[in-house]
C-alpha cells in the first residue's frame, strides 16, 4: 500500500470536515445559522466598529465607557446574526458563487448597522424618534 494514499485521504477528510459545518441549535431547535458565517459577520462588524467608528463613544466617565462598550458588543452581536441570516440571501440575490459566502458574510456584518438604519428610516420614519 502506498503511504501517500492514506495521508492524502486523511488530508481530504480533515479539509472536508473544516468546510462542512453543521447548523447551530438552541434547546434542540435548529437556527439555520452556521458558525463560520457568524464568525465572518462578527469580524466584519469589528472592522466596522474599529476602523469606521460606527459606534462612537465618549470617554468622560466610567459609566459612559461602560455604556459604549455594551453598545459596541450589542452591535457586534446583532451584525453577526444579521450576517448569518442575510449573507446566504445576498448570495442568491447578487448571483454570487457559493465559494464567496464568508466574504459576503464579512461585508454584510460590516455594513449591517448602516444598512438597517437606512431601511428603518425609509420604511418606518416615525420609529426614529428615539
Amino acid at each position: 500500500m502506498d503511504p501517500t494514499t492514506s495521508t492524502a485521504a486523511a488530508g481530504l477528510t480533515v479539509a472536508g470536515a473544516a468546510v462542512s459545518t453543521s447548523a447551530l441549535h438552541v434547546a434542540g431547535v435548529p437556527l439555520g445559522l452556521h458558525a463560520d458565517v457568524l464568525l465572518a459577520g462578527f469580524f466584519g462588524s469589528l472592522v466596522s466598529i474599529i476602523l469606521l467608528n460606527t459606534v462612537p463613544g465618549g470617554m468622560d466617565t466610567w459609566q459612559q465607557l461602560l455604556r459604549t462598550s455594551v453598545r459596541r458588543l450589542a452591535v457586534a452581536w446583532a451584525s453577526s446574526i444579521t450576517a448569518g441570516y442575510l449573507a446566504p440571501l445576498a448570495l442568491l440575490v447578487a448571483n454570487v458563487p457559493p465559494a464567496l459566502l464568508l466574504s459576503m458574510a464579512f461585508l454584510v456584518g460590516a455594513g449591517a448597522q448602516r444598512v438597517l438604519v437606512a431601511l428603518m428610516r425609509r420604511y418606518w420614519p416615525e420609529a426614529e424618534g428615539g
